[in-house]
């Protein structure tokens, strides 16, 4: 299902990734990850909450944004991306950093600008803003030896603006003070449970900040992400705040 908000076409394509479209500009936030964007994504519970895998590789992207290592999948930006896209990246994203097989992210065949916790620039007409993203070291979102599972520093989230409407992922975080005060149209907040904000913190978070519409996002990749979508939806609706599952 196609989101329609405000002249955006919006589309969560599983795990993080959005697409976010207007006339002239297309941003996509953390492509890949777990097969979702290669057609191998399968659900761990029938009936579960969650878009299809497609093999997809639509390759028309103006502008990706990487929140965090944990989200970054060269593969994926292949699929979205084309000679002419701009990768904006966390600054402490390096491939070499996780066990996984990758290549840095500066030595992809894009143009790649690095941003740290709280920047703002501009790609042609898509302005970014860059935003804290980390679990509290005192919050429920950490190890069992109390370790944050992002702690601060390890990421960032993506306020986007398209034709004229922002909207903001806030990445793998906790609700934290400054998302108190955003100003947003579209909100795409994590709700699964384990490393982020879970669906009660985000539907307090939405109540709190009235964007114009909500889209929860990564939930229900994989059994530690499982989250009541329906639940979340209904407390973001009794809010008086609209609310949609993009899910299929």
């Amino acid at each position: 299902m196609t989101v329609h908000h405000e002249g955006l076409t919006v589309d969560w394509l599983g795990y993080a990734t959005i697409r976010i479209a207007g006339d002239d500009a297309v941003v996509y936030t953390d492509p890949g990850r777990y097969g979702v964007l290669t057609g191998e994504w399968e659900p761990h519970t029938e009936g579960i909450g969650h878009p299809p895998s497609t093999d997809y590789r639509a390759e028309d992207a103006d502008v990706v944004c990487v929140t965090h290592v944990h989200h970054y999948d060269p593969d994926g930006i292949d699929r979205v991306a084309n000679e002419d896209t701009t990768v904006i990246a966390y600054e402490g994203i390096d491939g070499r950093d996780v066990e996984r097989d990758l290549d840095p992210i500066m030595d992809l065949p894009y143009e790649v600008r690095q941003v740290g916790q709280k920047d703002h620039l501009t790609v042609g007409d898509v302005a970014v803003w860059s935003s804290p993203a980390y679990n509290e070291p005192d919050g429920p979102h950490t190890l069992p030896d109390g370790t944050p599972y992002h702690p601060e520093g390890f990421g960032c989230g993506f306020m986007v603006e398209v034709d004229g409407t922002r909207a903001y992922y806030p990445g793998d975080s906790d609700v934290l003070p400054g998302h108190r005060t955003l100003e947003t149209s579209l909100l795409c907040p994590p709700i699964g449970p384990r490393a982020t904000m879970d669906r009660h913190e985000a539907a307090a978070l939405a109540a709190r900040i009235e964007p114009r519409l909500v889209m929860p996002v990564h939930y229900n990749t994989f059994s530690n992400l499982e989250a009541d979508s329906r639940a979340f939806a209904a407390d973001v609706a009794e809010a008086g705040v609209p609310v949609v599952l993009d899910e299929r």
